[in-house]
């Protein structure tokens, strides 16, 4: 992972941004000395990948009654 300070990041954000996205670069920002965020590409994980590697697990038989219990558990609300 590439660090790189506050100041560089901000002088070069659109180059930072074409290596993240482009090359699957990670960078370090730093602002003095200090960690103070990471950028990293997005996953690119879909749908079809999701519900291919849930036909592959089966389920627990009371996952069902726990997810139906935890409904029970929140409280909507309304907004205006």
């Amino acid at each position: 992972m590439t660090e790189v300070s506050a100041t560089d990041a901000a002088r070069n954000f659109s180059d930072i941004l074409d290596a993240v996205e482009h090359r699957g670069e990670r960078f370090t920002i730093v602002r003095r000395g200090k960690v103070v965020a990471r950028l990293d590409p997005v996953s690119t994980g879909a749908g079809r990948d999701v519900k291919a590697m849930l036909r592959r697990h089966h389920l627990d038989p009371g996952f069902s009654r726990d997810v139906a219990m935890a409904r029970e558990l929140l409280e909507i609300e309304t907004r205006t």
